[in-house]
């Protein structure tokens, strides 16, 4: 039987606040507002860190829809970040459309994941229930990098016009650098597949 947990944890509404914070970031990219939006990118980055913090130290903090809403809430994030930031020239298109399909076809497991790990009868109410805890995901080293480094490069692109250098050769490599680790990270979910999921058997 799947766990019953309380999903109003605080690391899972930093996470929620992350997510509401990402359409706002797009606005302010699109206005070409930089300066307040890497103020907002800055406050996104905190809920990031507070929530893992407190998961990690506190025990009645963590869940199981936490290791998927906080993974998923980096993901909205970064789409959003990089489609705005596409539409400003700040970042290549090909580097985006690496990012938006990985992103895309990781969402997509996690929701194939929800339904395989579901207990039968499987109905829309369980599905759609965050206290009905069935599965815990553990992401890969190299996807914890990745996420990293495409965080780097967002902060990078929106100072760039704040301070002048959009051009620069370093911007470049960061480019080609995320492109790399985005590649490993999609490639290590599909070496290592069912070794990021833990089925949770109940109490």
């Amino acid at each position: 039987m799947p766990q019953y947990e309380n999903p109003w944890t605080i690391p899972n509404m930093l996470s929620m606040t992350r997510i509401g914070l990402a359409p706002v970031l797009g606005y302010l990219i699109i206005e070409e507002d930089f300066n307040i939006a890497l103020g907002v990118f800055a406050l996104a980055g905190l809920t990031d860190l507070l929530d893992g913090f407190i998961a990690r130290n506190w025990a009645n903090q963590k869940s199981a829809l936490g290791s998927a809403l906080d993974p998923l809430a980096d993901k909205i994030l970064i789409s959003i970040l990089y489609v705005s930031l596409t539409y400003a020239d700040l970042i290549p298109v090909p580097l985006t459309y690496m990012i938006i399909s990985r992103d895309v076809m990781l969402i997509a497991a996690v929701f194939y994941v929800r339904y395989r790990t579901l207990p039968t009868p499987r109905t829309l109410s369980k599905y759609f229930n965050p206290c009905y805890a069935t599965a815990r995901l553990k992401p890969t080293f190299i996807s914890k990098v990745n996420t990293a480094v495409q965080l780097i490069l967002v902060a990078a692109s929106l100072a760039a016009p704040v301070f002048n250098y959009a051009d620069s050769i370093y911007l470049q490599i960061l480019w080609c650098f995320t492109a790399f680790t985005t590649a490993a990270s999609a490639y290590s979910y599909y070496h290592y597949g069912r070794k990021t999921v833990q089925v949770i058997k109940g109490r």
